[in-house]
């Protein structure tokens, strides 16, 4: 669903999904935007905006997304993504970062980073504190984009950091540590990638879940030719999404028994038994961190889905135009 068509200044702001490859797989290109597949980020649903208060002084700058959505809860490891509908010049980011205000409950030290010209994500240094109740002010009224576009709407979005649910896969070990507030809760047999099709090392964010997913090896760009022995056209249950270029955690017809008994590689996703694909799916939420260990291939980019805590904080950094900062008092 793209943007609303007709009335000047008026943008879907919405707070959930990047929609990406919906397979497991892993293409050549290392990054988000032409990775595993083509993947789009269009928003779903749309938040209101306050009223227009003046005429802008050239076309308007729009907001694509604001993620998380209001009033949802998250986890530990969820970044604010903004995505801008145009380009925002080097030099306006930092006026627009300054109109991006970000306040929360107890002090967090954080930053913007920008991956290219349209997207813009705020993470805290280390992850968020569960509990944490969170304010984003979108300011955008009156503000240029460096490009002779002006914001003509403020936005604002208030979610909850919720229990800190953490997943850790051992690749080499076929194992999933899933802990809660710091208490492990269950460890699970896993079968994770294919010496020919790797898992993305490294930690990503819950994209969203899915109680069924279609998935085809056409969509990741494996194989479109029902003869190969890679090709496969299957809907599957109880699918954790990790990146936008199709990694999932989910169960698989094709491997119902992971585990290092088995040692059957995935596409790319990771595997779980059916039974415990479904108590996992009912454990975690939106931004939750699953931490990948062990592959041999690199860890997912960063702007591949929520894998923002993939940079070190002095790459984080670089990529700011304002540098760190503490949040203000909610």
């Amino acid at each position: 669903m793209g943007r609303r068509k007709g009335g000047i200044g008026i943008a879907l702001v919405t707070g959930v999904v990047l929609l990406g490859a919906s397979a497991c797989g892993t293409g050549g290109n290392e990054k988000a935007s032409g990775g595993d597949a083509k993947a789009s980020d269009r928003p779903t649903t749309s938040a209101s905006p306050s009223p227009t208060k003046s005429k802008p002084a050239g076309p308007p700058m729009l907001l694509e997304t604001i993620t998380p959505q209001t009033g949802t809860t998250v986890g530990v490891a969820m970044p604010i993504s903004v995505v801008f509908t145009n380009p925002v010049a080097a030099k306006a980011r930092a006026t627009v970062e300054k109109h991006l205000k970000v306040s929360a409950s107890q002090p967090v030290d954080g930053a913007w980073h920008w991956f290219g010209d349209k997207r813009a994500d705020w993470r805290p240094k280390t992850y968020w504190p569960s509990g944490t109740k969170v304010k984003i002010d979108a300011d955008m009224e009156g503000v240029s984009n460096g490009n002779g576009r002006y914001g003509v709407h403020s936005y604002t979005h208030t979610f909850t950091i919720g229990d800190d649910v953490r997943a850790d896969v051992s690749v080499g070990n076929h194992t999933m540590k899933v802990t809660r507030n710091g208490q492990v809760v269950r460890t699970l047999s896993i079968n994770a990638g294919s010496a020919e099709f790797p898992t993305w090392n490294g930690t990503m964010a819950v994209i969203d879940k899915q109680e069924k997913v279609h998935m085809t090896s056409c969509s990741v760009g494996i194989s479109c030719d029902k003869g190969n022995p890679n090709y496969y056209d299957l809907t599957l249950p109880w699918d954790v999404h990790l990146t936008q270029s199709g990694t999932y955690v989910h169960y698989s017809t094709g491997d119902p028994t992971p585990g290092s008994g088995s040692a059957r590689g995935s596409h790319g996703c990771v595997h779980l038994s059916l039974s415990d694909a479904k108590w996992f799916y009912g454990q975690v939420k939106q931004g939750d961190p699953v931490t990948i260990t062990g592959s041999p291939r690199a860890k997912a980019p960063a702007d591949n889905g929520y894998a923002d805590f993939n940079l070190g904080w002095d790459q984080w950094l670089a990529g700011s135009a304002s540098g760190t900062g503490t949040t203000a008092a909610l």
